[in-house]
């Protein structure tokens, strides 16, 4: 039995131990989409640690638990007579083959990007003409991956800034807008000029071809390795951070940087 074999295999068994928690567990049997939604979103944070780690039996795990996710959802459209398992897959599938006719069709590509405008466009043609290019941004994404996943949108339909290093002026032009509000100590204003900050240096992240949220993660990790260090070692000389100066803090930092 080769591997395309033995995961058809594991996915209809996968399907029916599902029939069979739904009719039979006191727990499954509850499930609704707005419960298991929270726990979908645990999961899929749990599968990105995984995947920032390079833990791949860590991926490997988390992959089935999505997976499960995803067949409960379908169960659940299934007994509302909605939408079958089968459904689901044909749908992506449909949707797979129309938007690579470069692979499926005779429509040539000179890159990636010339395949992502194409699946833009390919998009709003679905939607009978038209489909506005940002309704498939979800309203409840974190704020800088949906900054990020924006930018990209817009980018696929031409709105893109020609040369990364045009980046910068905008860049610039946000901090000094935002150095003047917080003269003003306008509160409302500084927080709508520290967002236009970010969103264009999230946009620079992307123009040089950087993951801002995985960048960022890096810091915070970084971050939280540096400061438990300074701890530890604060620990270690009998004192309590609350009792130290901001300098001597510093000291410690500094060495803390060392390690790295």
């Amino acid at each position: 039995m080769n591997d395309k074999e033995r995961s058809a295999e594991e996915f209809d068994r996968l399907l029916n131990i599902i029939d069979r928690l739904r009719t039979s567990c006191p727990w499954d049997m509850k499930q609704t989409n707005e419960s298991l939604r929270k726990l979908t979103i645990e999961e899929t944070y749990e599968l990105a640690d995984a995947i920032f780690s390079g833990n791949d039996d860590g991926i490997r795990n988390e992959l089935g638990d999505l997976m499960l996710h995803i067949v409960f959802y379908a169960k659940i459209g299934s007994e509302k007579g909605l939408f079958t398992m089968a459904d689901v897959l044909k749908g992506i599938n449909d949707k797979l083959i129309y938007r690579h006719p470069h692979v499926f069709g005779d429509i040539k590509v000179s890159g990636p990007s010339e395949v992502e405008k194409n699946w833009e466009h390919l998009k709003i043609k679905e939607n009978n003409g038209y489909k506005p290019v940002l309704s498939g941004v979800p309203s409840s994404m974190p704020s800088i991956v949906k900054a990020n996943r924006i930018q990209e949108k817009v980018r696929g339909v031409g709105f893109d800034w020609e040369k990364p290093e045009q980046i910068w002026d905008k860049v610039m032009e946000e901090i000094s807008e935002l150095k003047k509000e917080v003269e003003n100590y306008n509160i409302e204003r500084i927080e709508s000029e520290l967002g236009d900050v970010l969103f264009s240096v999230i946009n620079a992240s992307r123009l040089y071809g950087i993951d801002p949220e995985a960048a960022l993660e890096k810091t915070n990790r970084k971050f939280i390795k540096r400061f438990n260090y300074l701890e530890k070692e604060t620990m270690a000389k009998g004192r309590s951070l609350h009792d130290m100066s901001l300098d001597e803090m510093n000291e410690i930092w500094e060495k803390a940087k060392e390690e790295d």
